[in-house]
């Protein structure tokens, strides 16, 4: 089911900012059983990515009810939340006072290779590259053309991510999860703070680390350094966590990084 401002309609006015430059944002998420996986902590990072781009954001209870609405006949769903300013005249410059669009959309899970959680993924290094631009920094925004072109780079169906780098070379996450690796060092995630998206599971990650004494650090992760790891764990909101099983004619064993991840998740899943 489709609503856009609360309606049952897939129609959306040509002149939307979000279709004419990108400007809006987005949150994905499962639906299991009417519950939103951490729907709390979902609807904040929302209303940050909002913030950052002085973008209104619709009302908690409002996303809440449309989220239910179109996701009460399936079980097992997946909602996107959209965000943009809305209508405006030609031209780059925003309209002074914007009046939203919201757009709920929710849909079967896509489906994954057999049980990625316990086996592992394999993976590929994309040649596209995530441009530097501080200001829009961690942030979920609908310029996603970098991903996009990333994704096609592969059609093989036994490759389920591919890894992106930034102008600099260093690895910054996947074309749709963050990164998480384990070496000689510890547990660490690539900083991002010049580019790429800060997502919600990559949050309850760290959180969890420091509830738990566990160290688990933020820094610029290198692309051989990631390619030396002993595990690499993909993470987002929609798949979980994954380790990595190939990537660059390299083998990896899923081990208890990964194990101790998925965990994690599961205690805090409210």
């Amino acid at each position: 089911m489709i609503l856009v401002n609360g309606a049952a309609t897939e129609a959306v006015g040509a002149s939307d900012r979000g279709l004419a430059y990108g400007d809006g944002v987005f949150r994905t998420f499962p639906v299991r059983g009417g519950r939103a996986s951490a729907w709390r902590l979902q609807y904040l990072k929302l209303a940050e990515d909002c913030r950052a781009l002085d973008l209104p954001c619709p009302p908690e209870a409002v996303l809440a009810e449309e989220v239910a609405r179109a996701s009460a006949a399936q079980e097992d769903s997946v909602v996107k939340i959209i965000v943009t300013r809305g209508s405006g005249e030609r031209g780059y410059e925003p309209p002074r006072i914007p009046r939203p669009m919201r757009v709920v959309i929710a849909g079967l899970r896509a489906r994954h290779p057999a049980d990625p959680a316990r086996n592992g993924v394999q993976i590929c290094v994309c040649r596209t590259r995530v441009a530097i631009q501080p200001r829009l920094a961690g942030i979920k925004h609908l310029n996603r053309l970098e991903n996009v072109l990333a994704r096609a780079e592969w059609s093989d169906p036994a490759v389920a991510e591919g890894l992106m780098l930034d102008m600099d070379g260093n690895v910054i996450g996947g074309t749709m999860t963050n990164l998480f690796i384990a070496d000689a060092s510890g547990l660490a995630t690539p900083d991002l703070s010049n580019c790429g998206v800060a997502g919600v599971t990559r949050g309850r990650i760290l959180a969890a680390a420091s509830r738990n004494g566990v160290d688990c650090r933020i820094e610029a992760l290198s692309l051989d350094r990631v390619l030396a790891a002993r595990e690499l764990v993909l993470v987002n909101s929609v798949i979980g966590a994954w380790p990595v099983r190939a990537v660059a004619g390299r083998s990896l064993t899923p081990g208890p990084e990964a194990m101790r991840i998925q965990s994690w998740l599961a205690q805090d899943d409210d």
